[in-house]
Order: C-alpha cells, then structure tokens, then sequence
C-alpha cells in the first residue's frame, strides 16, 4: 500500500494537470488512504505501540529506618556483592542479601530489573508450563455469569509516597463488579481470594454452566496458585493474546472510568483510598446510569421481573 501511495505522488509531481481521484483510480487505490499517507508523511508520529504503560520508577528505595537510598547507591551494593560475596548469586539471594546487609526494603522484582540493566542476570532456564494457556475466544454473551473480565490497576496515596492495588471482577453482561480486592500488593494469592469471592456470591445464580474468567497474561493470572483455584472452582481460565487489551475491553473501560471519577482525587492515607474506591464501587453497581439508563442492579431487578432484556454483547 505505501508504494501505490508513492507512485500516486511521483505522478502528481510528473502530471500537476491530473487529479487525485484520476491518478488513484489508475492503480485501484482509495483516496483516504493516499490522503492520510500524505498526512502521515508531512507530520510523523513516534510509533508508541511497543512502549509499556504504567508509572515510571521511583529511582529510589528505603531502609527500615526510613532513610531514601538512590538506585546508583544500590547498584553499587549490587555489584559489591558479586564480587565479595559470590559473583553465581541471583536476583533472589542478592535481594536477600541487601535485605539482612543493608537493611533495604526492595523486592526482588526490583533487584531484578537493577540486574538487567546493568546486563548482570545469569540466562534464564526454560519451564515447560504446567498450565498452556487457553486463548481468549469470540463470544456474545446473552446472560449473566456467562464470561467475567479482570485485571488490575493501581493508585497513588499522596499522603504516604506510595501505590495501591485494586483488581476487580466484571460481568460482561450485567456490568455489575462481582468481587474486589484492595490492597497494598495484588499476588496472585490475592487475585484467587478475589476469584473464590465472586464464585461463593454467584455460584447459586448460574445454574449448570460455570462462567468463564477473561484474564490478560499479568503474573498473578499466569501463577499455578490462580490456575489451580480456577480448576478447583469449576471456573474456566482463558488469557487474551499478547498486546491485545481491546480483548478486554469491558474491564478496561471500567478501570478509566474509575480513574476519571475516583481516583484523580488526592489520598492522604491508605484507608481514605480504600474507603473512597469500595464506596465508588458501591454506587457504582446500585446507581450509576448506564447505555440503558439503569444502574446494574436496577437491570438486574427488571429483567427478573420481565420489564426488561439483556442486550447481546459480542466480545
């Protein structure tokens, strides 16, 4: 397609006299596409697509006194310890080791990345998983507990200088959160305690078919601890393919929304967050409007006392 854009404006050059749609006709060419071609090349993009979301690192962690150490402080400590100590040590032990040495609270995810950016990680061995992953699906959800979506955001406690976590459970027909976990860490422990929650609440509703958990490849949904919960709850598992969130999509629009009308908000303690976002949560499920006009548990109440139907939803 970009060389049929190319030829089309080599021949505008050649022939001032034709026109666009006479010159795109000529190679079956739309002109939409030719014309933002053009635009393309008059004002470039950086190409974003490949660039991970999220927060930026701290550029810092704490002793257990509280005093901040700079990551080129720990840096330095790391490399220490691999030429003192044992230069075989993995991120595991290392984070071991400035925990009991240095007194640094820093998790081994960090230590991790302070690894491999200084290109000191030893290659990693290869774990055939015990649980292949089962890819997403095309669905038209037509009832309740049919397919549920998860995932995990996070917000800021100015107050206090760090994050929270919040993941929840969605229905994709009814929209209504199911379950919720709110915490200082999300580990996949966590997100099968947040699962068992939705199972127990729903479970009497869904009759013969147990629903399906949408879930993106995040490492608290690819643990064996979540996979096994999944099996022990008769809930299948299915992950979405990578770089793919618009398979997700019902969560992620939750989790914007969340962010524009709750989150935004400055927190000065952990639990004015937590109070803020379960009372959010609330009112989301029992007033907030929705596309119909009801809040989801107004729709709930209607389609059971057939004023109502459930739209079709194709994920």
């Amino acid at each position: 397609m970009t060389e049929l854009c190319e030829h089309v404006e080599a021949w505008r050059d050649r022939r001032p006299q034709a026109t666009v749609k006479a010159l795109c006709a000529a190679v079956q060419l739309p002109r939409g596409t030719f014309y933002a071609w053009s635009q393309r090349q008059r004002q470039p993009h950086p190409d974003r697509r490949h660039q991970a979301p999220g927060r930026a690192p701290r550029g810092y962690s704490v002793t257990r006194e509280g005093t901040k150490i700079p990551d080129g402080q720990i840096l330095n400590w790391i490399v220490e310890i691999l030429e003192t100590d044992n230069p075989q040590y993995g991120y595991h032990k290392i984070t071991g080791v400035l925990h009991r040495r240095y007194r640094v609270v820093i998790s081994f995810k960090k230590v991790y990345r302070l690894l491999k950016s200084m290109a000191l990680l030893w290659p990693q061995r290869r774990r055939k998983p015990q649980h292949p992953r089962r890819l997403a699906r095309n669905w038209v959800v037509t009832r309740p507990n049919q397919l549920w979506e998860t995932d995990i955001t996070y917000g800021y406690i100015a107050g206090e200088d760090r994050f929270f976590y919040l993941q929840a459970i969605l229905d994709v027909c009814d929209r209504q959160i199911i379950a919720y976990h709110i915490g200082l860490s999300c580990r996949a422990v966590d997100a099968a305690r947040t699962l068992s929650q939705a199972v127990d609440r729903r479970r009497p509703e869904w009759g013969s078919e147990s629903p399906v958990i949408r879930t993106d490849n995040g490492p608290q949904f690819t643990a064996h601890t979540f996979e096994v919960r999944c099996e022990e709850l008769g809930v299948d598992h299915e992950r979405i393919p990578v770089a793919t969130p618009n398979m997700n999509a019902h969560i992620e629009s939750w989790h914007a929304q969340l962010d524009r009308e709750c989150l935004a908000q400055e927190f000065t303690t952990f639990a004015e967050a937590y109070y803020a976002v379960s009372q959010w949560i609330q009112d989301y499920n029992e007033r907030q409007l929705h596309g119909n006009f009801w809040s989801p548990v107004e729709m709930a109440a209607r389609v059971a006392a057939r004023l109502d139907h459930r739209t079709p939803v194709r994920v």
